[in-house]
């Protein structure tokens, strides 16, 4: 055997190998890689959009909690604004009442100072013309009189 023909013989077998790989290995080889590296690519993007629409959302959900919190401020607010409206009506009721109750009040004093004044006034009358009579020592008809009795209450 000889040594030469030997290394020549798998020099050439080794091209064979190479060029058959080259040809029919390669390809289909890089195919599946560029595949896979085109896919690692996309899984990172897909990642990397995935990270920003959770950055986004979690800005949308700060927005919303943010909305919501002063929506429910202003309802306190109105709230507040609505209950001291009906403490203000509820007193402005309770001086309506008050102003009513006040003139039916004095309305009634009033009538009854009225009717007091012309009970003393009927008294004195009486007293009037009793004392006449005891002063003219006579009889006084109150009927024959009740003109003069009148002018008299009129008077006092």
């Amino acid at each position: 055997m000889n040594i030469g023909l030997t290394l020549v013989s798998q020099a050439v077998a080794f091209f064979l190998f190479v060029w058959f790989a080259a040809k029919f290995v390669w390809p289909p080889l890089m195919g599946a890689i560029e595949a896979r590296q085109k896919q690692v690519a996309e899984g990172l993007a897909s990642a990397e959009k995935g990270r920003v629409e959770l950055l986004n959302a979690a800005k949308r959900s700060e927005e919303e909690l943010k909305g919501a919190r002063d929506q429910a401020q202003q309802i306190i607010a109105q709230a507040e604004k609505r209950a001291s409206e009906i403490i203000d009506e509820a007193k402005a009721q309770a001086r309506t009442e008050a102003e009513r109750l006040v003139t039916g009040a004095q309305a009634e004093i009033d009538q009854t100072v009225s009717q007091a004044r012309e009970s003393l006034r009927d008294q004195v009358a009486g007293l009037a013309v009793a004392g006449a009579e005891k002063i003219l020592r006579r009889e006084v008809n109150q009927a024959a009189h009740a003109e003069l009795l009148a002018q008299l209450r009129a008077e006092l």
